[in-house]
C-alpha cells in the first residue's frame, strides 16, 4: 500500500497487517502514529512513555474542556445509550445518534485523537456494510478512527476497515454489546480457559491491524501479561494499572451516573451535587423573585421608562 496525501502506512504485528493513518503535524495533535509510540517497552525514548490518557465525550462543551485540559484520546462511546440517553444497556444507540454526538465532539477537539464506538448491529451482519457504516464516522462525524468490540471473530473485518484507511480500536473483555450472552456485566477471564481466550482475542486484533485494544473489567494480572506480548498499546478499563493506557467514562469520573458504580470507576468531582445544589437555588430565587434582580435586567431609556412606568400604572 503506497503513501500518498499525507499519509503514512504502519506495519502491523502481522506481515499483512499495514494501514494508512495521517501523521502528526507536530502541532502537539495527538494522531494515531504518535499513540503507537506510546506503547511501553517499544518507544525509542529512553524513558518510559507517557501514560495513553482518554476519557468518553459526547457533546460540544464536555469535549472542549477535556481536549483543552490535555486529554490524549476523546471516545464518543456507546455509552452514551446509557449515561446520556437513560437506556439500561448499550444496545439501544443508533448510527444515528452516534454520529450526532460524533460531530458534536468533532466540533470541540483541536488535539485529542478522536475515536467513535460503532454501536451494536451497526457492523454484526454484512462487512461491507460495516465498512460502509465506518466510513461515515470518517466522512462525516470527522472520527480518526473507530472502536469495535470482539476479538478473533472480529479479525477479518478489522482487516478490512483498516485496508479502508479507517484505523481501528479493537476492545476485548467485558464487551457491553454482549452484555445478553454474559447474562449481565459481569467481569471476564477469570478462569485458565477464559484468560487464554481473552489472549487469542488479543493476538487477533493485534494481527488484523488494530493500533490500540480496549481491555475492559478482566483481572490485572491477564491484562498485564496481555500489555507485555502486544506490540499495539493497551488501554483498561477495570483492568488495573499496567496497561498502556486508562479510560473512564466521563460521568462516572465527574459523579454524574446513576446506579451501580464499578470499582474501578474512581470519582474526581460531584458534578452531580453541585448541579443539584445550583437548581434548586434558582428555583428559590425565582420563586422568592430574587431573580433577576435590576442589575440583571435590559432598561428602556429614561424617557421612555416613566412613560412605561406611568402606564403599568
Amino acid at each position: 500500500m503506497g503513501t500518498a496525501m499525507g499519509c503514512i502506512p504502519i506495519q502491523g504485528a502481522a506481515p499483512e497487517a499495514v494501514m494508512s493513518v495521517v501523521s502528526s503535524a507536530g502541532n502537539g495533535k495527538i494522531t494515531v502514529p504518535s499513540i503507537l509510540e506510546r506503547k511501553s517497552g517499544v518507544s525509542s525514548q529512553k524513558s518510559s512513555p507517557a501514560k495513553i490518557t482518554c476519557l468518553t465525550a459526547y457533546d460540544y462543551p464536555t469535549a472542549r474542556l477535556l481536549d483543552e485540559a490535555g486529554v490524549d484520546v476523546l471516545l464518543v462511546g456507546d455509552s452514551l445509550a446509557m449515561v446520556v440517553l437513560g437506556y439500561e444497556s448499550t444496545l439501544p444507540v443508533t448510527m444515528e445518534e452516534m454520529l450526532v454526538c460524533t460531530k458534536a465532539v468533532r466540533r470541540g477537539t483541536k488535539h485529542a485523537l478522536l475515536v467513535a464506538d460503532m454501536p451494536y448491529g451497526s457492523y454484526h451482519s454484512d462487512p461491507a456494510e460495516a465498512v460502509r457504516h465506518a466510513l461515515r464516522f470518517v466522512k462525516e462525524a470527522g472520527a480518526e478512527a473507530v472502536k469495535l468490540e470482539g476479538g478473533e471473530r472480529r479479525l477479518d473485518l478489522i482487516a478490512r476497515l483498516v485496508d479502508a484507511e479507517i484505523p481501528v480500536m479493537g476492545h476485548i473483555g467485558l464487551t457491553p454489546q454482549s452484555v445478553n450472552a454474559f447474562g449481565g456485566f459481569r467481569v471476564q477471564g477469570k478462569t485458565e480457559a477464559a484468560g487464554d481466550q481473552l489472549l487469542r482475542d488479543a493476538r487477533a486484533v493485534e494481527a488484523a491491524g488494530a493500533f490500540s485494544i480496549v481491555l475492559e473489567s478482566i483481572p490485572r494480572e491477564l491484562a498485564a501479561r496481555i500489555t507485555a506480548e502486544l506490540h499495539i498499546p493497551t488501554i483498561g478499563i477495570g483492568a488495573g494499572p499496567d496497561c498502556d493506557g486508562q479510560v473512564l467514562v466521563i460521568h462516572d469520573l465527574l459523579g454524574l451516573s446513576f446506579g451501580h458504580k464499578p470499582k474501578f470507576a474512581r470519582r474526581y468531582a460531584d458534578v452531580g451535587e453541585i448541579v443539584s445544589r445550583a437548581a434548586a437555588e434558582y428555583c428559590r430565587d425565582v420563586q422568592q423573585g430574587s431573580f433577576p434582580s435590576d442589575e440583571e435586567s435590559y432598561h428602556a431609556r429614561a424617557e421612555h421608562a416613566a412613560t412605561l412606568f406611568a402606564q403599568r400604572k
